[in-house]
């Protein structure tokens, strides 16, 4: 017995807004080469807002997405010296370990006052960005020490990514710099080099959860493949003094998106409150 389907279904079905893909693609791409982060401030609200995810579903869709990106972007930074192998594998080492811990935290703390202390935190990392301008002539002599600190880094950024969702560059990128005297640029290629072991094993667990939107994430990933490049060249192209700055634009952007989750989330309750 043969079944099928109605053309009224068919023409029912949803269409995908694949032109959005590639826009959101492209300019998460550019963002991601230009700054060594994952791109996914922008790809999971957009995702959310323009293809109408679920949120789960687009942040696993993000992660996927950040690999090809991660993948070309580091490529970028090597091209130019600009990547240490060791450095980015012990930040993935800790993230690793971390990020598990951060999903369980999730469920006894809270999401609104983790929100707030990582808001105030960012503050901090945005004038100390105004301070502090990296060196690109730094070498950078990873000992023991230093190694284990790293780890640390990776460690305490994946505990953040597991309560707030956060990509790790956003973290890691400002605290090489201002902690332990990264280059700028070797610090975003580090980055990127990371997030291709964190964005895998991030999307291993989200497939067998169902929150990834495959089809969705490969024209993502693609297209933001394209512009990862000149991302990259383009902050290499800028003072150091320069990308310090715009880093510290990217985190006022990161941060007043965390304060307008915050607002609507006390004004949900209120609302909530009322109606009781």
């Amino acid at each position: 017995m043969s079944t099928s389907i109605s053309p009224d279904k068919l023409s029912a079905s949803p269409k995908r807004p694949w032109l959005g893909y590639v826009l959101i693609g492209l300019a998460a791409g550019f963002l991601s080469g230009m700054f060594g982060i994952g791109g996914g401030i922008l790809i999971v609200p957009a995702l959310v807002y323009v293809a109408k995810l679920d949120p789960k579903v687009a942040s696993g869709t993000s992660l996927l997405a950040i690999v090809p990106v991660s993948l070309v972007g580091s490529i970028s930074y090597a091209v130019g010296g600009n990547v240490s192998v060791w450095l980015a594998l012990l930040l993935a080492l800790g993230s690793v370990m971390g990020a598990p811990i951060g999903t369980r935290l999730l469920k006894i703390v809270s999401r609104r006052v983790l929100q707030s202390a990582f808001v105030v935190f960012l503050a901090v990392v945005i004038v100390s960005l105004f301070v502090v301008v990296p060196s690109r002539g730094t070498e950078l002599n990873l000992t023991a020490p230093m190694g284990l600190l790293v780890v640390l880094l990776g460690f305490v950024t994946g505990i953040l990514s597991g309560l707030l969702g956060i990509g790790g560059g956003v973290v890691i990128v400002p605290m090489l710099m201002l902690l332990f005297g990264v280059s700028d640029l070797l610090a975003k290629g580090s980055s990127l080099l990371m997030m291709i072991a964190t964005g895998a094993s991030g999307t291993v667990s989200n497939m067998r959860n169902g929150n990834v939107d495959v089809p969705a994430a490969v024209c993502v990933g693609l297209a933001a493949s394209v512009t990862t490049s000149l991302g990259a060249l383009a902050a290499t192209l800028v003072e150091p003094r320069t990308g310090s700055i715009l880093f510290a634009g990217l985190l006022v952007v990161v941060g007043g998106r965390m304060l307008a989750d915050i607002v609507r989330g006390r004004r949900a309750e209120r609302a909530g409150g009322a109606a009781a």
